[in-house]
């Protein structure tokens, strides 16, 4: 059997979760139950956050810290530190105003005159635009907050009726004197670009930060924060310690802090900058590139795209190689790992603002790939539609089919994270989030192939703590803590038996970035969708692999442990040359190279490329395909693994290779259909099923088609499965030594029953209640013979806990046949006994237990616990964002029995 499979059934397999614990400065007693709580929970790791800490860095962090680290040693946990007194990643602790100037964040801005020539003598007063502060109220130069730095002045003559460029520039820098311009304007409309260095650009809640383009600055963090851990606890590194994890650094250039479309172009936002981009920007654009600064601004046809496309290339670089790299090889140096995320929201990943430019660039450096999905950014059934959020309207195709794709396509083709993804997961969903809509969420990540979670969040703060609700154990008031352990089970072992080997997918699709800032482009999720919605598997792979890392063999693209059999191009108005001239040598080393929508008209830097167009448009092996055809013309062409009998938009699934055994993970997304097909697999021999709930295997009915397997699939919602084949698994249902005595009793049915009697459940249910502290003491509520919403205005419309359920039952079918419980519709997580025999626990539908022997002829007597949300007792913000669903019990029940 294969290892890693062994160790599953085992219950030996590792773990993948490392959950935030806030820390406020509590008592030690505090700190402790909490971790207690985490362990309890079948989590092996935890991330302590500073949300915030009142003495970060000070004797009292450090006590608490050391609490931390000693609970840790003593339960043989692992412990993550995010790296800052609060969110996001770049304030060290306040240290960066304490540093010299040179290293404090500077922008680039600019500032217009429009002047009509001509004008003799004329002059222009630049010294107050070069002044922060000033605004028509307070204007004069004593109340000014701070003084630019000239950068360039350049006059650009106007289109006399549209008042557009016309590309004519005149460099007058060296015209100013003492604050003045003293220029002969000449005839016609003229536009002058001042163009400065300032300090007071971007976002004011990140005024204190770090520069993330300056090496240096970014070792303030790493001098203030990283080095005085390492002192502490240095013989820790790299065995109880495992690493530091930075969350949401980015530029925060742009006033709008989270204005996810911030960019080069847009009016009037600094732009990041530093001391080393002068000299790039000239070797990029030229010696006389300050005369094209203002391209960065204002629109003046595809310079201004090639001006942008240069500028971005540099900062994006900057960032990677200044920020990220530079703390990722300093824990390296010492042992441990680096890990964490950028902003990726509504696709800011390839741009400014909040975010690092590129998404690939910014997090190279780390040892894992990284993501985050948090304040109902994903919500089921909203892939197309955009949703309301805290954060205006989600890019809904980009969260559904980008997001996580991103994330674990950068941990499959960069070596260094050795095909690790890690998601922070569950936060801001508010209270009216519970453990239904975390599995789903849990295997949406999954199926995309996330295998590292840090659930957000465990709190020490005494309840209620208003801060990013929910609470994982919420000092004991959230009453679905006590069956989180099943979903983290549920999380760790698929993460083990996807974790360890090698991804396999049919296609790679260009990252979108570099298209975006040199014209009009196609974001990278619209073809991943389409191939999503068809089961064909991908890798969303940049362009500086495909130029760096990436090799043509026999037709396939190989990228450290992946090959594709084609490469997808999302349009592209132009792309950088040298990624043209690649994609000509693949195409003649016979790699199937698909453009969407239609080739390139140019190059990103505006240099001739018209011989590699050509080629390209003429090539066999190259096509340009409509988005829509894309998926048909991919399975013509035999560019896929899986095919469905019939179309499934809402099925995905993942291929996932161990050296004698294969995991497919197929999941229904659809959050109210259930699905039912046949899926051809490249198999041969026994497939079976795995159920990560129950930690067992069944077989599977499969049939032989062609030169694989037909395999029939029935997902209800929420519902996902493994299937499993190869050598490893020869034999699995014979287990006879005795060290598999585990392993046999997580394969005792091996034969999935029919189930085509049905029975319904129909008599008086008895109801009692418990909070989340009282449980299990329960108070008598009443009783119902129909069913209902508890949740009703006439009922418990403020009740958070659990409702109980007791009926009595007679049986008179056949006790030896299996027979399954299904409770209907539940709100929300259920477990249930049957004459007094557990029968299981549900977290989501579809909420079915087998009842495994514990029916009896005669009377029968069912309990049923379902536990809601704490949002019918809290009512929080953040809740109030979705539709509240109804609790308790709502069924039918009936009993299916095999006879």
């Amino acid at each position: 059997m294969g290892n890693r499979l062994r160790e599953v059934l085992e219950g030996k397999e590792r773990n993948y979760i490392l959950p935030f614990l806030w820390q406020h400065g509590e008592e030690e007693k505090v700190i402790r139950e909490e971790i207690a709580r985490v362990h309890e929970a079948g989590i092996g790791a935890v991330c302590v956050e500073a949300r915030p800490h009142p003495d970060f860095l000070g004797p009292k962090w450090w006590t608490d810290l050391d609490i931390i680290m000693e609970e840790a040693r003593r339960r043989g946990m692992k412990v993550w530190l995010l790296d800052d007194d609060h969110f996001p990643t770049g304030h060290a602790a306040g240290k960066v105003k304490e540093a010299p100037e040179e290293l404090h964040r500077v922008f680039l801005g600019e500032r217009h005159i429009d002047t009509l020539g001509p004008a003799r003598g004329a002059s222009l007063l630049l010294e107050p635009l070069l002044m922060s502060g000033l605004r028509p109220t307070y204007s004069l130069s004593s109340y000014a907050t701070g003084a630019n730095k000239l950068i360039a002045v350049v006059a650009v003559r106007r289109d006399s009726s549209t008042g557009a460029l016309l590309g004519d520039a005149i460099d007058l820098t060296d015209r100013v004197r003492d604050g003045i311009l003293y220029w002969d304007i000449p005839e016609g409309h003229w536009r002058v670009f001042i163009v400065s260095e300032n300090r007071d650009g971007g976002s004011k809640a990140q005024e204190d930060y770090l520069n993330p383009l300056d090496k240096d600055s970014v070792s303030i963090l790493i001098d203030t924060v990283y080095e005085p851990v390492y002192e502490r606890y240095k013989a820790d590194f790299g065995a109880t310690f495992a690493g530091f994890f930075s969350d949401e650094p980015g530029f925060y250039n742009d006033k709008t802090t989270f204005d996810f479309d911030s960019r080069p172009g847009k009016p009037g936002v600094s732009l990041p900058w530093s001391r080393e981009l002068p000299s790039l920007l000239e070797q990029a654009l030229g010696k006389d590139y300050r005369k094209e600064l203002h391209l960065l601004w204002h629109e003046e046809g595809k310079r201004s795209s090639e001006v942008r496309y240069a500028y971005m290339n540099i900062v994006s670089r900057l960032y990677g190689e200044n920020f990220c790299n530079q703390i990722g090889e300093w824990c390296r140096d010492r042992g441990v790992e680096y890990i964490g995320h950028v902003l990726e929201d509504n696709n800011v990943h390839a741009r400014l603002g909040s975010g690092a430019g590129h998404f690939f660039r910014s997090l190279r450096g780390q040892d894992m790939s990284g993501l985050d999905v948090v304040l109902w950014q994903i919500v089921p059934g909203f892939d197309e539609v955009p949703f309301r959020w805290p954060a205006g309207e989600t890019d809904s195709e980009f969260f559904h089919y980008g997001l996580a794709k991103l994330g674990s396509s950068l941990g499959h083709i960069d070596p260094k994270k050795q095909g690790r993804t890690m998601c922070e997961v569950y936060g801001a969903y508010g209270w009216a989030e519970g453990l239904k809509l975390m599995k789903w969420l849990t295997d949406h990540m999954l199926v995309r192939g996330v295998n590292y979670f840090v659930p957000h969040a465990f709190t020490q703060k005494a309840f209620p703590d208003p801060d990013c609700p929910p609470h994982l154990y919420a000092n004991g008031k959230n009453p679905q803590y006590r069956h989180y352990k099943h979903l983290n089970r549920y999380m760790n072992r698929i993460s083990h038996l996807l974790s360890g080997g090698r991804h396999v997918a049919s296609a790679a699709v260009l990252y979108h970035a570099e298209a975006e800032w040199s014209g009009e482009s196609m974001y990278f999720h619209k073809p991943v969708k389409k191939l999503m919605q068809h089961q064909i598997d991908c890798d969303v792979v940049p362009i500086d692999v495909l130029i760096e890392g990436a090799v043509v063999t026999e037709s396939k693209l190989l990228i450290h442990l992946e090959s594709y059999a084609c490469l997808i191009v999302p349009y592209a108005e132009a792309l950088p040359a040298e990624l043209l001239r690649r994609l000509t040598e693949f195409a003649d080393q016979g790699l199937a190279v698909r453009f969407v929508d239609g080739l390139p008209k140019r190059s990103s830097e505006g240099g001739v490329v018209d011989g590699e167009l050509t080629r390209l448009a003429s090539h066999r092996h190259v096509k340009a395909v409509g988005l829509d055809k894309l998926a048909s013309e991919l399975i013509g062409d035999g560019h896929y693994e899986i095919m469905a009998d019939h179309y499934e938009p809402y099925l995905r699934s993942y291929h996932y290779v161990h050296d004698d055994f294969d995991v497919y993970m197929f999941f229904n997304e659809h959050p109210n259909r259930s699905l039912g097909t046949k899926v051809k697999l490249s198999a041969k021999g026994d497939i079976y099923a795995y159920d990560a709930f129950l930690n067992r295997l069944e077989d599977v009915a499969a049939e032989r088609r062609g030169s694989g397997m037909a395999v029939p699939i029935k997902l209800e919602p929420y519902e996902s499965v493994l299937l499993l084949h190869g050598s490893g698994l020869e034999g699995v249902a014979s287990l006879t030594d005795i060290d598999d005595v585990n392993a046999l009793k997580a394969l005792n049915s091996v034969k999935r029953p029919s189930y085509v009697a049905e029975v319904e459940l129909t008599g008086e249910w008895k109801i009692a209640i418990a909070e989340s502290e009282a449980y299990p003491r329960f108070e008598t509520w009443g009783s119902l013979t129909a069913l209902t919403n508890m949740s009703s205005p006439d009922a418990l419309p403020r009740f958070s806990g659990t409702f109980r359920y007791e009926t009595d039952f007679e049986w008179d079918g056949s006790v030896e046949a299996p027979a399954l419980l299904d409770l209907g519709d539940v709100f929300e997580t259920a477990e249930a006994w049957l004459n007094g025999v557990p029968v299981g626990v549900r977290l989501c539908p579809p909420y079915r237990m087998e009842l495994a022997g514990a029916l009896r002829k005669g009377i029968n007597n069912l309990v049923v616990e379902v536990t809601n949300t704490l949002v019918k007792d809290q009512r929080d913000y953040l809740s109030a964002f979705a539709q509240q669903e109804p609790s308790g019990l709502l069924g039918p029940v009936r009993i299916h029995s095999d006879l």
